[in-house]
This record gives structure tokens, sequence and C-alpha cells, in this order.
């Protein structure tokens, strides 16, 4: 009978001893990106022209004056998404070059006191925000989260 209570017991005594002295307990976070709630929704953003598709969620790109590597990193991400790249448009404010496939170009009407230039935002199907990547972020992080986030969202 005591060995049937010690089998029952040991995994709750184990998991309050992991509690109270934080062992075995993960610290790092998954999202390398920043949520954010100071940024409006998608469609209130001074931009020349509208681009919230109900089906996709939105990589945003504030391009600022030069941004080709960045640009072509978040191409590359978004072949990387494979079937998942369905799911995704990308969106690039400003910048003087051609636009790359699958991606949809616009400019500032004015540019806004939250943008920086090089920042990285992705906004969910709504048009909401979701995170914010600062230009020191690499792709395969942005790609890690953007992965994370369409499985626990899968539609």
């Amino acid at each position: 009978m005591a060995l049937l209570f010690v089998i029952f017991a040991a995994p709750i005594v184990t998991a309050w001893g992991m509690i109270t002295w934080s062992v075995g307990i993960p610290q790092d976070h998954t999202a390398h990106g920043k949520v954010i709630s100071n940024v409006p929704l998608l469609d209130d953003w001074p931009l020349t022209a509208s681009v919230v598709d109900a089906e996709q969620w939105t990589l945003v790109l504030d391009c600022g004056t030069r941004c080709e590597q960045q640009q072509d990193e978040l191409w590359r991400l978004h072949r990387a998404l494979g079937r998942e790249a369905a799911r995704l448009q990308r969106l690039r404010i400003g910048g003087s070059n051609a636009a790359l496939p699958g991606e949809t170009v616009v400019a500032w009407q004015h540019q806004p006191a939250w943008s920086h230039d090089h920042t990285v935002w992705l906004f969910d199907p709504m048009g909401r925000p979701a995170l914010a990547f600062s230009p020191n972020v690499s792709t395969s992080d942005i790609l890690d989260d953007i992965r994370h986030l369409f499985k626990v969202n899968p539609i």
C-alpha cells in the first residue's frame, strides 16, 4: 500500500519541488519579436493604399531609404514557409527598388511618430498588430515566430 502511495504522490511532490526551487523550469521565451499595443490597426495607418486581406497575415517592412538586403531576406522567408506561404502577404513601405514577387509596395502619406526605419511588423488577418521585430532580429527568428503563430492559429 505504501508503494502505491509513493507511485501516485511522486509526480506531485516533484512538481511542487520544481516550482518552489525553480529547478527544471525553462526561463526563455518563444517569441523573438515584441508584442505591441501602441501601434494602430493596419487599416488606420497613413498609407497610400489599403492593404488588409481578411484571409492572410501581413508582414510589413518599413523600408526607409535602403533595404535591399532586408527585402530579399523577407522574400526568402516567405518562400521558406512552403505550403503555408499562402497565409502570409508581404507589404513594403517605401524604398526605391522594384517589388519582389508577392510583395505590395506602398508609401507613407505622412510618417507617424511610432514608425521606425527597418522595423518589421506582423499583423493578424484582422489587421491587428501581433509582433514587432527590431532590425537586429534575424530572419530565421522571425520565421520561427511566424511558424509558431500559424501552428497555434490554424485558420
